[in-house]
């Protein structure tokens, strides 16, 4: 046991963020669980309180999840985490880096920028210019650029034909002003994730789809397995973590026909998939590795 005090901002009773908090409480015998609706910044005091308790006076803070859904919001709430971050107190991973991921297109253009393969992406506040891209894709999946487990996600077929095309676009655009479109790609009906902990590559699980859903997602019913990746893959998933400087993370990855692409980098990483598909107990190992960091 330790006396460091280390506090978990989550979604109270969620899996991910309980096991995280018993992880570390069986290692410091402390134990706080914070949403963060619950908690108020006050400038004037330079406090972060959540109750009585105020978080600029703990030793470390580990954000499993920032929200239950992501919005703009989100990014105001990391903002409220920078100034425990300020005043001494280490963030798991950096609000600086969770900021660069957030957000979709920033997470794509870091990517991109990287040289990280990808699908096909069209950005644009222009219908006309997402109807050309999906008929030149074929078929594209419209993301919103703040969205967890594909929530929120469209398909649309060129070959529905372009009436149906554009009322379909404008439908989301009606919830989305920036359109973000990316080709859809045949991955097989699996797609996998990449385990890493402070850039150190831990494993990887496939999700498997068990219906005719077009994404792999639990939340739309895939299940985890087990997934032997080769060192090239690996190496492609380092390189597309390493920008963001994450202590935990996922990097989500397709296998196509013409070679693997990346999709996302995550900003949290996924506990459930790393233990039930690859075997790895993420919350242990990542308490260790948080435990290690604030001793310094």
């Amino acid at each position: 046991m330790t006396d460091l005090k280390i506090g978990v901002i989550g979604i109270p009773g969620k899996w991910s963020t309980e096991v995280l908090a018993d992880a570390l409480e069986q290692r410091t015998s402390f134990r706080a669980v914070i949403g963060m609706a619950d908690v108020a910044l006050n400038l004037e005091t330079r406090t972060l309180r959540a109750g009585n308790r105020n978080l600029c006076d703990l030793d470390g803070l580990v954000i499993k999840k920032i929200s239950e859904e992501y919005s703009p919001a989100t990014l105001d709430r990391l903002e409220m985490l920078r100034v425990a971050e300020s005043a001494g107190v280490r963030i798991f991973s950096r609000t600086s880096a969770i900021l660069g991921l957030v957000n979709r297109l920033s997470c794509t253009v870091t990517l991109s920028s990287a040289g990280i393969p990808m699908p096909a992406t069209c950005v644009t506040e222009n219908e006309a210019e997402a109807l050309a891209a999906v008929e030149r894709y074929g078929s594209a999946v419209c993301k919103p650029l703040f969205s967890t487990k594909a929530r929120g996600m469209t398909l649309l077929d060129a070959a529905a034909g372009t009436p149906a095309l554009k009322e379909g676009i404008a439908a989301f655009k009606a919830d989305n002003p920036v359109m973000y479109l990316q080709q859809k790609v045949n991955l097989s009906g699996r797609d996998l994730g990449m385990v890493f902990l402070g850039g150190r590559y831990l494993g990887t699980y496939a999700r498997v789809a068990q219906t005719d859903s077009w994404n792999t997602t639990i939340h739309h019913g895939g299940k985890y397995e087990p997934f032997d990746a080769d060192k090239d893959l690996i190496d492609l998933a380092r390189r597309a973590q390493a920008p963001f400087g994450l202590d935990f993370t996922t990097v989500d990855i397709g296998l196509t026909d013409t070679g693997p692409i990346v999709f996302e980098v995550s900003a949290f990483g996924g506990f459930r998939g790393a233990l039930e598909g690859a075997s790895i107990d993420a919350a242990g190992l990542y308490a260790d590795h948080i435990i290690a960091k604030v001793r310094g």
